[in-house]
């Protein structure tokens, strides 16, 4: 259940949402409890179902706007943003960078497919070799690193756009 729940996190990015596509996909195996039982690697299998589960309700549910954190905190708390930093950890400016470079990052996988954001959250993020993803998806490992690599030029390119929008030869100097 655990390591569902982790793989349903790293598909959805919400921990409800995880929550609901784990139990979405026990309730749908309960009556298939003796199949369960002669399923000889039951993780991958397991896995397997999840993600086609994970794909099925994200085409039921198109994609819904999502609302700013700024329109759902008040001026206050925004203010009070730096003053929560503990000076002992790391300076604000550090950790600012790193949020922002988070937020960047975030920005940009949303921008991909739910298939290549999870090929590179299974493979580059939680480390899983190439050959349990391409059980789990049931497609030859061949085919999982020619999509790993369009993946990641995808990303090199969507990064490159999010960080430096006009490009190098567009750029005004001082």
């Amino acid at each position: 259940m655990q390591s569902m729940y982790a793989f349903a996190y790293r598909l959805t990015g919400q921990r409800d949402d995880a929550e609901d596509l784990v139990q979405d996909v026990m309730v749908k195996l309960f009556p298939r409890l003796e199949e369960l039982e002669e399923v000889e690697q039951l993780r991958p299998w397991l896995n397997r179902v999840l993600y086609r589960q994970f794909i099925d309700n994200t085409r039921k549910k198109g994609r819904q706007n999502e609302v700013s954190v700024s329109t759902l905190t008040d001026g206050a708390d925004q203010d009070s943003f730096l003053d929560s930093f503990d000076a002992h950890t790391q300076d604000a400016f550090e950790c600012i960078t790193q949020e922002q470079l988070a937020g960047t990052l975030a920005r940009v996988m949303e921008r991909l497919s739910p298939d290549q954001r999870t090929l590179l959250l299974l493979h580059d993020a939680d480390g899983w070799r190439q050959e349990d993803i391409a059980q789990v998806l049931n497609v030859p490992v061949g085919t999982i690193k020619s999509r790993l690599h369009r993946c990641r030029a995808k990303l090199r390119e969507l990064l490159q756009k999010e960080v430096e929008p006009f490009g190098h030869r567009e750029r005004v100097s001082d």
